[in-house]
């Protein structure tokens, strides 16, 4: 048996608990892993809180990185030692897993352990993003929230590599600092300032071709009124609640304006899919173009602190869990 952090009911960070879990041979077509590091993300939250419902018990966490152990039949994509790495599939804050093969990647040399488990769902997250769900163009002005977390540090790298102009959101005036450290040209603190005004006065009164929202409820309506016409509303996140249900003729009244609310699950739901967007990412962190910030490292029994940090907006950059310290 192994050690891993499971919930049995909905609940607050309370509700993690550090417990044996076993871990199943692996079936055909299956994978064990040995977790080197282990992702914190957001919709970690959202499964935990009951926001995103999931089977009861399940083991938090969707994105690991760790090395195989053993591999059942008609596995021909990885091979025991190679070290992979994974997102979007839960269960991932505990020692050691089975999962299916065709969620992995290979961990290319010179990509560590803590930046694989830091970066693949963040990563990911940004690479559907910004070049399919909206494929950001060459000069193109854009609004990125949160701009100092974990995918909007990623997020402004990517998007000034691609010739992008970056208005960021943050709220404080150190993360702030940080957004504009890592590519953003311009960062709100929406504490202090009016996001609206300001992203109008950035652009000349025309708005942003697309916003895109991991907040949610608290910045719906002001992502709405910096758009242009005929704009696009990214909506990937609820940080701050889900967005209530929505009248469609605030579309028309600002501008015949569109939303979307992706999920990554679908963007990698192909392998081929999933190996082309993990190889683009993993491209850009092996050249520097983005460079993976890993601002805290909890030991993974303490789960519980590493979310209550996240949902009090406590954290910058990435988050991750190291299983065995």
């Amino acid at each position: 048996m192994i050690k891993g952090m499971r919930f049995h009911e909905f609940g607050g960070p309370e509700v993690l608990r550090w417990e044996e879990v076993e871990v199943a041979v692996p079936a055909a077509g299956e994978v064990r892993i040995r977790h080197e590091a282990i992702g914190v993300n957001f919709v970690d939250v959202y499964q935990r809180d009951g926001l995103y419902k999931v089977p009861l018990p399940s083991v938090a966490g969707n994105e690991g990185a760790g090395v195989v152990e053993a591999v059942g039949e008609g596995v021909t994509l990885v091979k025991p030692d190679d070290r992979v790495v994974y997102a979007g599939r839960i269960g991932s804050y505990c020692e050691a897993r089975t999962i299916p093969a065709d969620r992995l990647c290979i961990l290319p040399d010179g990509v560590t352990f803590e930046q694989g488990a830091a970066m693949m769902l963040k990563g990911l997250t940004v690479q559907y993003l910004i070049r399919r769900t909206c494929r950001v163009q060459r000069g193109d002005t854009v609004v990125f929230h949160a701009a100092a977390g974990g995918v909007g540090t990623i997020a402004c790298q990517w998007l000034k590599l691609l010739g992008a102009k970056v208005i960021g959101t943050a709220g404080s005036d150190e993360k702030c600092k940080l957004a504009l450290q890592n590519g953003a040209d311009f960062c709100i603190n929406y504490r202090t300032e009016n996001i609206v005004e300001r992203v109008r006065e950035i652009t000349n009164g025309e708005g942003v071709p697309v916003v895109y929202d991991s907040v949610g409820k608290d910045t719906f309506e002001s992502s709405l009124k910096c758009l242009r016409p005929f704009g696009l509303l990214v909506s990937f996140g609820n940080a701050s609640g889900p967005v209530p249900p929505v009248d469609l003729g605030l579309l028309a009244q600002n501008g015949s304006l569109y939303i979307t609310r992706p999920t990554l699950a679908t963007y990698i739901a192909k392998q081929a899919d999933l190996e082309a967007m993990a190889k683009e990412l993993f491209d850009n962190v092996l050249s520097g173009n983005v460079k993976i910030d890993i601002s805290q490292r909890y030991q993974l029994k303490d789960a519980a602190q590493a979310h209550r940090d996240l949902e009090a907006r406590k954290t910058t950059g990435s988050s991750i869990l190291l299983p065995g310290t």
